[in-house]
């Protein structure tokens, strides 16, 4: 469904300032897997994600997500194949619409953009059913802005937005990061309610290492633009915190941001 093959990506290349963001990354998610990315600070994880999302130009190397080449299709044209939900609350939606017409941007996204005839009865009622889902009284609140939500309520629309119209792939960046620990469990709980029922693709970047052994089904480590360390299924039911500590002590010159140790 998604495959990264020796994608590399430099920043102000020839400058005093050159930075190796991505280094021959080697990827691919079969359909259904969901693969949570943790790492140090700059090791390339949202980099990563800038990359398959189409935000970003890679330098070198081939993203194909679901068997289409997409190097050549900038950020709008992938937007199609990709759900994506971002660390600040406020990124993913509209302020200024209402819910109902954030709903409905969503589920033409990758489509020739307007709201059209598209907030019919059916449509309407659709929309009120998959807010449900939500558990958060979103469904009673269809014609109220987003901007009077707070953030924990943006962030599980974004999600619900994200996922509405069954992407290819899925990206989390930091999605919780933002949020006190009552609403990021709460969207934690939302994303593998989500993923699982969608039977999602789905690539994660999370600091929190708790986090990112309970949700998915394998893990990465990336350090200075690599991948340093994988876990498949059988290896990440058997992680542990410490584990994974043990991991970035071997990593010479890694440092861990005080978000790994929340939980």
């Amino acid at each position: 469904m998604l495959t990264v093959d020796k994608v590399s990506k430099t920043f102000f290349p020839g400058t005093v300032n050159e930075r190796k963001a991505l280094s021959g990354v080697e990827l691919t998610l079969d359909e259904g897997d969901f693969v949570t990315v943790i790492g140090s600070n700059g090791a390339g994880k949202s980099t990563l994600l800038n990359a398959v999302s189409g935000r970003l130009a890679v330098d070198s190397g081939r993203i194909e997500i679901a068997g289409s080449a997409v190097n050549k299709l900038g950020e709008h044209s992938r937007a199609r194949y990709v759900g994506r939900v971002f660390q600040d609350p406020l990124a993913g939606t509209a302020p200024n619409l209402t819910i109902e017409e954030n709903l409905s941007l969503a589920l033409r996204r990758g489509k020739r953009r307007g709201l059209g005839r598209s907030l019919n009865a059916k449509r309407r009622a659709n929309f009120r059913e998959e807010l449900a889902s939500l558990e958060l009284g979103l469904e009673d609140r269809m014609t109220s802005k987003v901007g009077l939500l707070s953030g924990g309520q943006r962030q599980a629309l974004s999600l619900l937005m994200a996922g509405f119209t069954a992407p290819k792939i899925m990206l989390l960046d930091e999605h919780t990061a933002a949020l006190d620990p009552q609403r990021a469990e709460l969207v934690s709980t939302l994303t593998e309610k989500i993923v699982s029922q969608g039977g999602l693709t789905t690539l994660m970047v999370t600091h929190n290492m708790e986090q990112a052994i309970r949700l998915g089904n394998r893990l990465v480590m990336m350090h200075e633009g690599r991948i340093v360390y994988t876990a498949d299924a059988e290896k990440k039911a058997k992680l542990t915190v410490r584990d994974l500590l043990q991991e970035f002590a071997n990593i010479k010159g890694a440092t861990l941001s005080d978000k790994a140790f929340l939980g």
